[in-house]
């Protein structure tokens, strides 16, 4: 269980509940909050106050007054005219971070959301009735309005929902779990979306599936090294400590360690002076991409644990005060350095790939990994995908954080379009992790040829994990299976906790 109190969620806390199905439970103090924060709504309202998205409209109809009687209708107009999002929906694990997070920022005690309300978000995350959440709409501030506003549909018993493996009207997912939908009174729905959940939902998700990926890329980097015959000299410590990064100094002590044992790593001078940059700079390559993961984890924690809707209710003075806490430019910026370091992973791993295959130099190895060169191709073509998707991700790491369309009429003149960059980020490390794979394939194939026993004990573990679901390439076959299945199991970690258990390095 764990339990959100708007304080203190942690990032493996958001993995659990999205990817596991770990139940949440509010925090006694939380509720406390929540209740006060609702009554001081309640209070403007029967006292006319000038609120926003209370008893005004919303946007650039900020200066529009609502009359005491429409105040609760108001909220359910905004849902419904927001909940427009296109494309294919998110997948659950998603949704459910989504659906976590705003609970989390609701329990804060900033929003003004009612008890009932927030208790059927708890319940349907319990439950498992999950909206369905079309993935593209959003423009990273105001909230990620049209992504939340499905959400917020569900909670009306409008929309759809997956319930138990089924997509369904949402009231008749709610109706099967037990549940019932509420009406929505005031503030409410301006609550459930003024938000930047989608963002960071994404956002979490794909840095838990990056920092997987950056643990194992040095193993795999280091069995291409070992079948190379590459020099682990370049890997000594003196050489990080007069540039003293700590995440460079960390992957070098991990290639050092990985590479102890080896019988195919050779000396300086031994049959080449030095290695090429894809080999030698691996420490200063993956150790920079450990420092872009350093700072996007620092905005996320911030970010899971902040309250990003609009108007804000401080209890403490009474204060009802609009700002600007939904604009996702933080996470934005994190979102574009992420991607961009991702795909450097893939970028040093393409050139490692071609290394392997290209006979010029690989120093020995057959062309292309084949058994019978000529009659066929062996790693051929997957050494072309791997250049295709590393190029296709130079396109997709394109900053969104750059780009600003004023929306609703020019009152909302700069975005952040955070949520494209998430968005992009998760698509840039699944094609990395396909990058990553076809490396590791490539690599056992070379390991082969070499002699596996031939390998470090720790990349010998990984060879060894790797044959058990791939078999070697002994005829041509199509890969497509193999390579989609081995990224898998990189991005869910499957292997690298498998590894862990076993002791071994990564």
């Amino acid at each position: 269980m764990v339990t959100l109190d708007g304080l203190t969620l942690k990032l493996e806390d958001v993995i659990r509940v999205a990817q596991e199905g770990e139940k949440v439970s509010i925090s006694k103090e939380a509720w406390e909050r929540v209740v006060r924060c609702r009554n001081r709504v309640e209070q403007m309202v029967a006292n006319h106050e000038t609120v926003y998205g209370v008893t005004t409209g919303f946007g650039k109809f900020s200066d529009v007054s609502i009359s005491p009687e429409d105040v609760e209708q108001l909220q359910t107009h905004l849902i419904r005219s927001h909940a427009c999002g296109v494309g294919p929906a998110l997948s659950q694990d998603v949704v459910r971070a989504i659906m976590m997070l705003r609970a989390n920022a609701l329990a804060k005690g900033y929003s003004g959301i009612s008890a009932d309300t927030l208790r059927l978000l708890e319940d349907c995350l319990n439950h498992g009735v999950h909206p369905v959440i079309p993935a593209k709409g959003s423009l990273g501030a105001s909230g990620d309005l049209a992504p939340l506003s499905h959400l917020a549909l569900l909670l009306m018993g409008e929309g759809e929902a997956d319930y138990q493996g089924m997509r369904m009207p949402a009231e008749q997912a709610l109706s099967k779990a037990g549940l019932y939908p509420v009406r929505l009174k005031a503030k409410e729905g301006l609550a459930l979306i003024n938000g930047t959940q989608a963002i960071t939902g994404i956002g979490a998700l794909t840095y838990a599936r990056a920092e997987r990926l950056v643990r194992i890329a040095d193993l795999i980097a280091a069995m291409t090294v070992e079948v190379l015959r590459g020099i682990p000299d370049a890997f000594d410590q003196g050489i990080q400590q007069v540039r003293p990064y700590p995440e460079q100094a960390a992957v070098a002590a991990n290639m050092r360690e990985i590479l102890q044992g080896s019988k195919l790593t050779t000396r300086q001078g031994e049959l080449r002076v030095q290695d090429a940059y894809s080999l030698r700079c691996i420490p200063q390559v993956h150790g920079a991409v450990r420092q872009v993961l350093t700072y996007v984890e620092d905005k996320l924690s911030i970010e899971i644990n902040s309250a990003t809707d609009n108007p804000l209710i401080f209890l403490e003075n009474g204060k009802v005060i609009s700002g600007g806490n939904f604009h996702g430019q933080p996470v934005a910026f994190a979102m574009d350095f992420l991607k961009i370091g991702l795909s450097e992973l893939a970028n040093i791993s393409e050139r490692r790939l071609e290394r392997m295959v290209n006979s010029q130099l690989s120093g020995g190895l057959p062309p292309f990994l084949s058994r019978r060169p000529g009659l066929e191709s062996g790693m051929m073509i997957p050494q072309y995908v791997a250049a295709s998707l590393v190029s296709e991700n130079k396109v997709l790491c394109h900053p969104s954080s750059v780009d600003s369309i004023p929306s609703s009429a020019n009152q909302e003149d700069h975005v952040s379009m955070g949520t494209n960059a998430a968005r992009h980020a998760k698509e840039v490390i699944e094609n990395v992790a396909r990058v990553l794979a076809i490396e590791l394939i490539a690599a056992c194939e070379a390991a082969d040829h070499h002699g596996p026993h031939l390998l470090a004990p720790a990349t010998r573990r990984l060879h060894d994990l790797v044959r058990e679901t791939v078999k070697p390439l002994l005829q041509d076959r199509s890969l497509t299976p193999d390579i989609e299945h081995v990224a898998n199991l990189l991005l869910d970690g499957v292997w690298l906790n498998q590894l862990v258990s076993q002791g071994g390095k990564t």
